[in-house]
């Protein structure tokens, strides 16, 4: 297994004053998690089915005891000092152990899923290190929904005499906890009847928390539970119960003496309204020049998500139940479980890691796309009972924001479809075999649980457009023609629920003109190619999805009114440099009919146009659609030399470098000194008195989106330049670089990310077609890079030499079927291709590379290639 420094040597590291706002969240897909700070402290508990940032668990932290022979012992809270501000009315809290002693300074430093902190205080005898992880297995959902995680304190005697040396891991039972009132001290009404188990079982040692009250149907119905593998333990099953102060005292002045703990008392139920603290510490003998490693997990089982974000009162309060409790029966299962498998998931675990550090795309691309696959792990996504995956737009402080899969902010996300396709799959089943009406309008969010009421509120366009889209990317993942299949009749009634009369292309010349909510809470009305190139893109994906489906009539059908729509917008919003928005006032504010009836609230009396357009502006997102085209290979959807200007464009008038004189009155997430892309501009002038909302803020999502499309264009300085900027705002002392925030933290859109990996890589993948493609973007002569294709993961690598090209597909994870490769080999006259050790006949036509029989892959398996002139 890779040294983990050597592993995490090209990650960001933080330090002194950068270590503040860090937050780095375990724990398992749709489980919950649990923040480790940038401190090595435990905080943002949000495990309870619900968001919590800020809330810590009292008297809940990791110790260390350490005597070197011949020297008086010390003891340690295993957390770097804590940092200011230190101003209370009443002091720093005491259920904090604010008062005990810590570690002087601390290094942290990760590539998510893993992290290290390095501690120094020359007054402790041991050289102290902390590495931090969960289970993240792309393709493997199972894997990385264990609800745990995992840490591991190395302990270095870098003197000339044996050290004895206990880490000591105190939790208080929170079982019965709703998730949402203070939690001062370890009283609180919610509480009574805990009881913490000591259990020597399945190789471990450890403590089992519960709370006997509540019934198993209860939402706050649940277990925890801390354990070691360590053969030798001591434990403290709950502190004294007592009253001021005196239960960590003689927690403390116990552990400090000799670092053992009374391995006791019974466990007995506690008090109403009080809960117990428990402990348990593993003993070691660190030799000189040896460095030992002290391990333990800590696991959750909150089984009864409900529905507390909903106002509907068909879905009000109903109960959806977590995946991971149909995996495991309880916190301790989960760790037994964990404990016989870890060895092989963090193996494959770091086998991810390395893939993505070792590559040589430029590391903020990597920064931003592995740091925000933790958005998968956070509350902003949950993976209820039946298995699907839903997700809100993000977390509020203590509850989700924007419920549920909503279809225009999710348009943006690629991190999902491509490290856990089988689960995008599930939002596809449900944006379409639930979610769509039999007029082929959509409700854009979901209520839970899918009982068949639908949101009652007005299709988005953006959100529609863009989800036809989605399923023709899942189907280029899957190659699974019977999913393909469920879809089609959905796809089609949603498509085609735009030339309904009155609707947003009524005359069918592939230009929506109507009423077209979006992504910013408003309409706009008249033609403008934000919506327009989702509309280009669904056309051209429903036109490939039939073809495939061989139903020639409707392909055809498609790609007339396609055509008629690439011309169109260039004739009509083309102003010789990027694409403006035609504002066409609504003929009346009486609305549509139904459920999509709406009174534009935009038209005010005695305006002459809608409020909250953007007209001649350059819109930061007015080429989505072509950027989504190129993640899934559709081409160009507008002419490809005003795209290149328009993308560009958009970088010239809307990226800033300093943000110190921009003006505005709406949400701030980036000032000053920062650099930042707006979301719109009037460079040639004509600025709305009233734009739309949002107009002048930052938001990282379409940044990325942005960024990326720049590249694909062939401007990777210029979106190299606005990843940059935005991982630097996200330096650990402004903000948290595991937490993009928009509406919410961890805000879903921010998963455009992915796409930098994608767009830089020039990768391409048709599972229907066993095609594989790379054309990289950067350091072509020597490339390396991480890539995910449907069902398997693993890296690429390509080498450039005089009158050769060399390339190498490794499989790291699962296995991959491919009939052809589409690489840059130049100009090239033959080409030799071996598949795990042996030959593989292939023929070369121009980059493409085909093989005269399948070749499959599997997990530890190369195909290998060279192409010569």
């Amino acid at each position: 297994m890779a040294d983990t420094l050597a592993l995490l040597g090209g990650a960001r590291s933080f330090t002194g004053e950068y270590l503040r706002e860090v937050a780095f969240p375990l724990g398992g897909i749709g489980t919950g998690t649990v923040s480790l700070g940038g401190r090595g402290n435990l905080r943002d508990w949000e495990i309870f089915n619900r968001p919590g940032k800020g809330r810590i668990l009292p008297y809940t932290f990791f110790a260390l005891w350490a005597r070197r022979r011949g020297h008086p012992p010390v003891a340690r809270v295993l957390e770097r000092q804590l940092l200011p501000p230190y101003s209370s009315g009443f002091g720093l809290p005491t259920a904090l152990v604010s008062g005990l002693p810590r570690l002087r300074e601390a290094t942290f430093r990760a590539i998510y899923p893993l992290a290290r902190i390095d501690f120094e205080d020359d007054t402790v005898p041991l050289r102290i290190a902390l590495e931090a992880w969960n289970p993240f297995v792309p393709m493997d959902d199972r894997a990385s929904g264990v609800p745990a995680a995992v840490f591991r304190w190395l302990l270095t005697n870098d003197g000339a005499e044996p050290t004895e040396a206990a880490v000591c891991f105190s939790l208080l039972n929170a079982c019965g906890y709703n998730g949402t009132d203070p939690l001062g001290n370890r009283h609180n009404p919610l509480f009574g009847a805990n009881v913490n188990e000591f259990r020597r079982a399945d190789g471990l040692a450890g403590l089992a928390l519960r709370r006997d009250h509540p019934a198993a149907d209860d939402p706050c119905f649940g277990t925890m539970a801390i354990a070691t593998p360590a053969p030798e333990v001591t434990w403290l099953t709950r502190w004294e119960r007592a009253g001021w102060w005196d239960d960590v005292q003689s927690f403390w002045d116990d552990f400090a003496t000799d670092g053992g703990l009374p391995d006791g008392p019974e466990p007995d139920p506690s008090p109403d309204g009080q809960t117990d603290v428990g402990s348990i510490a593993a003993r070691v003998v660190v030799h000189p020049g040896a460095t030992v490693a002290v391990p333990f997990s800590l696991a959750w089982h909150f089984p009864n998500l409900a529905n507390h974000w909903n106002t509907e009162q068909a879905v009000k309060g109903r109960r959806l139940g977590n995946w991971y409790a149909r995996q495991w029966p309880d916190a301790w299962a989960v760790l037994a479980d964990l404990h016989a498998t870890g060895a092989r998931l963090e193996a494959q675990t770091r086998a991810y890691i390395e893939c993505m550090a070792s590559s040589t795309l430029p590391p903020a691309a990597i920064d931003a796309a592995s740091a925000n696959a933790s958005i998968l792990r956070t509350t902003t996504v949950l993976r209820t009972e039946d298995g699907r995956l839903n997700g809100f737009e993000g977390c509020g402080d203590s509850v989700g924001c924007c419920p549920m899969n909503c279809t225009h902010v999710w348009n943006y996300e690629q991190t999902v479809a491509h490290l856990f396709p089988t689960l995008e799959r599930t939002v596809r089943e449900t944006d379409f075999g639930h979610n769509t009406r039999s007029d082929g309008s959509m409700a854009f969010r979901t209520l839970l649980p899918l009982i068949g009421e639908l949101w009652a509120f007005k299709p988005a366009a953006d959100g529609q457009m863009g989800t036809i889209m989605k399923v023709y990317r899942e189907w280029l993942q899957s190659g699974d023609r019977a999913f393909l299949e469920r879809m089609w009749p959905g796809v089609e009634r949603a498509l085609e629920f735009a030339w309904r009369p009155g609707g947003w292309d009524p005359n069918r010349d592939g230009v929506m003109e109507g009423e077209q909510h979006n992504t910013y809470d408003i309409e706009f009305y008249g033609p403008n190619t934000m919506m327009g190139t989702l509309y280009l893109g669904a056309l051209r994906a429903a036109e490939e999805m039939a073809d495939a489906l061989g139903l020639g009539d409707a392909a055809a059908r498609y790609r007339a009114v396609y055509e008629s729509g690439r011309a169109r917008h260039a004739e009509t919003l083309w102003n010789g440099e990027y694409f403006v928005q035609r504002v066409v006032p609504p003929a009346s504010v009486e609305g549509g009919e139904g459920v999509h009836a709406s009174a534009p609230a935009s038209l005010q009396a005695g305006e002459a146009e809608p409020r909250y357009q953007y007209g001649p502006g350059c819109l930061s997102d007015h080429l989505l659609g072509q950027w989504f085209a190129r993640v899934v290979g559709l081409g160009d959807l507008l002419p490809p030399e005003m795209v290149r200007s328009a993308i560009h464009a958009v970088y010239r008038h809307n990226f800033r470098d300093d943000l110190s004189e921009h003006a505005s009155v709406q949400r701030v997430y980036a000032l000053n000194e920062e650099s930042g892309l707006l979301l719109c501009t009037w460079p040639t002038g004509g600025r709305p008195r009233y734009p739309f909302p949002y107009a002048d803020e930052v938001w990282t999502g379409i940044e990325y989106q942005v960024a990326a499309h720049l590249i694909y264009e062939g401007f990777v300085d210029e979106g190299m330049a606005i990843v940059m900027g935005a991982r630097a705002r996200h330096d650990g002392e402004r903000r948290n670089p595991w937490d993009e925030f928009e509406c919410g933290h961890h805000y879903a859109r921010a998963m455009s990310s992915w796409s930098l990996i994608l767009a830089l890589s020039g990768y391409h993948y048709d599972a229907s077609r066993g095609l594989l493609a790379f054309d990289p973007r950067v350091s072509p002569e020597d490339f390396r890079c991480f890539y995910s294709a449907g069902t398997a993961w693993g890296s690429f690598r390509q080498r450039r030499e005089a009158g050769a090209y060399e390339a190498a597909v490794e499989v790291r994870w699962g296995h991959i079927d491919l009939r052809a490769l589409r690489l840059p080999v130049g100009a090239a006259a033959r080409v030799m291709a071996e598949a795990a050790g042996a030959p593989a006949a292939a023929s070369l036509t121009g980059d493409l590379v085909r093989f005269a029989e399948p070749v499959t892959l599997r997990a530890g398996q190369t195909l290998t290639l060279r192409a010569e002139r």
